[in-house]
């Protein structure tokens, strides 16, 4: 009796840490997600100040 009831409490605590594995990996991939989003707000940004750059250089370029 005592080795089934031993295998069902390792089962159980398996599934326990099963679990708080599946909790860290869903927050590590919310945290990768918001950095994400933010890298891509940058890249963003980044373009549009090229452009206008762009944009100014070509207008000082036909002024010449």
């Amino acid at each position: 009796m005592f080795w089934p009831m031993c295998a069902v409490v390792m089962g159980f605590l398996g599934l326990a840490v099963l679990g708080v594995l599946a909790v860290r990996v869903f927050l590590e991939a919310q945290r990768l997600g918001r950095q994400v989003t933010d890298a891509a707000r940058r890249i963003g940004r980044a373009a549009d100040d090229l452009e206008r750059a762009a944009v100014g250089a070509a207008r000082a370029a036909d002024s010449l």
